[in-house]
């Protein structure tokens, strides 16, 4: 039975925790007593806490994100009652920040904040062999990146088999966009190229075939970021039929053409990148001391989806400080001009410790208290409108996003894509009193009767995309608008699901 249980509750299964990972490989001689235990969202605290206690643990360590700090809060609770014996230790960029105010961290032995390889080995040494430690509260000092033991022997078979792996060339980010906790960060810093690719090259020898970069700032070095990338060309040349996926962020304004010249060589279904645009505002962009050249990142994200098949996931944010309904529209409206494969429309929120809460006051931002402490009304956004734009996002990903409509999204939008699709959100809500949990086949069936209806579309045009995207999505039911079901198409097996049906 280990002494040491490090755990965390992921958001879906195909998640596996890397800061998990990061922390057992630098336990040292501590490492043959311990246990890594990952959970999922939703699955039962009783459970979880079952499966903790059964190891018979004298520590346990809590990874903590905004999006599982309720349920490891209800967690550390009950274990409290059912094994008090038991040290109890938290961590992670939830509870890095404001502790004093967090449940979890006056349920908790010791808290923590920073970077936790170090801090964690040796809290640890301290809780096993002595002497205790007299402080509640523990920095982690930063690390010497090229001094850490590698996480990534840790992923085990299931993990390299089934789920995505979580790899980190680099840490930090130079920028200070208020909004994101990186903005405390003083730098980047990389780990060595030749080590990290030798660690790649045995993740994939291992069978690992989709990998997901953590860093900020991927294309901060076109040097480094073009070295990587050549490590999958490489992979993907000498087995064409055993592809892999590859997920990056990017600076948006920043694409040289070393990295240009790589990135055109992917084939469809093999890489995908995140670029946060956030808001299109000059004004706002100042405020949350957000540099971005405009005109160069729309560039690049024309170039990108007109000369290459990288998928391109592209993030906005509503409810930043100095941003209204028209501004944001307005930003919507340009970026589905150029046209990505996916817009992420998010909601602003206030993380732990991240800069935007000085905003509060000289813009009216009103947050939820709980997570994911969302914005619920802003000076220039009223709770009304954020509703409303909280709606817009959830179908946006449900339709806009999905890959399911190709065909029939040009009717949806036309020629005012915000106003347009917005009025479709008001509608959906007003028709099912539901964001969530709407069947594909309903999905098809509401956006039909929309176009129809208040959309003013012509039948024809209406049931002739809608049929084909139908026919093409893959589902196997029977929508009120066609006589039978029908069958899914094939897929590659690197890709996942979601980003295949954009390859057309």
């Amino acid at each position: 039975m280990p002494d040491i249980v490090l755990a965390t509750i992921n958001a879906r299964y195909v998640h596996a925790s890397l800061g998990l990972r990061c922390l057992f490989a630098n336990l040292g001689a501590l490492q043959a007593q311990a246990r890594i235990v990952e959970f999922v969202s939703g699955g039962g605290i009783e459970s979880m806490l079952e499966r903790i206690l059964a190891l018979r643990p004298r520590i346990v360590g809590f990874g903590v994100y905004v999006w599982n700090v309720d349920e490891t809060t209800r967690l550390v609770a009950q274990l409290r009652c059912v094994a008090p014996e038991v040290r109890v230790v938290v961590g992670g960029p939830e509870v890095s920040h404001e502790p004093d105010a967090q449940r979890l961290c006056a349920l908790a032995d010791f808290v923590v904040s920073g970077p936790g390889e170090l801090a964690f080995a040796q809290l640890c040494r301290q809780l096993l062999h002595g002497p205790r430690p007299l402080m509640k509260s523990i920095t982690g000092a930063t690390p010497d990146l090229d001094a850490l033991a590698s996480p990534y022997p840790y992923y085990d078979a299931r993990d390299v088999r089934e789920r995505f792996v979580y790899v980190e060339a680099s840490r930090g980010c130079p920028f200070k966009c208020e909004f994101c906790l990186s903005s405390l960060d003083r730098t980047a810093e990389p780990f060595a190229l030749e080590p990290f690719l030798a660690e790649l090259d045995a993740l994939h020898r291992r069978g690992a075939r989709r990998f997901k970069f953590v860093d900020r700032t991927f294309n901060l070095k076109a040097a480094t970021g073009a070295a990587i990338l050549e490590f999958f060309l490489q992979r993907l040349a000498a087995a064409p039929d055993d592809p892999v996926f590859a997920h990056f962020e990017l600076v948006p304004d920043h694409l040289p053409q070393r990295l240009k010249d790589v990135i055109v060589r992917f084939p469809p279904g093999t890489l995908q990148f995140e670029i946060g645009i956030q808001t299109w505002n000059p004004q706002v962009q100042a405020l949350i001391g957000r540099r971005q050249d405009d005109a160069r990142a729309q560039d690049n994200l024309r170039w990108l989806r007109a000369h290459t098949h990288a998928h391109l996931h592209v993030d906005l944010i509503a409810g930043l400080p100095g941003e209204d309904l028209a501004s944001f529209g307005a930003g919507f409206d340009r970026l589905v001009a150029l046209d990505p494969h996916e817009i992420q429309v998010g909601v602003l929120k206030r993380l732990r410790g991240a800069p935007i809460a000085r905003h509060t006051t000289s813009h009216g931002l009103v947050f939820n208290p709980d997570p994911p402490y969302n914005v619920l009304a802003t000076a220039d956004l009223p709770f009304p409108d954020v509703q409303r734009i909280s709606r817009f996002a959830r179908y946006w990903d449900l339709i806009g996003n999905s890959g399911r409509f190709p065909r029939t999204r040009p009717l949806l939008l036309g020629a005012q894509p915000f106003d347009r699709f917005m009025a479709l959100s008001d509608w959906l809500y007003a028709q099912t009193d539901a964001t969530h949990r709407l069947a594909a086949e309903r999905q098809f069936e509401l956006v039909r009767a929309w176009l129809l209806g208040p959309g003013g579309t012509g039948a024809g045009d209406v049931d002739a995309a809608i049929t084909h995207d139908y026919a093409a999505s893959g589902l196997r039911g029977r929508p009120s608008f066609l006589s039978r079901g029908l069958s899914g198409p094939a897929r590659s097996s690197a890709t996942p699901v979601r980003q295949a049906r954009h390859l057309g």
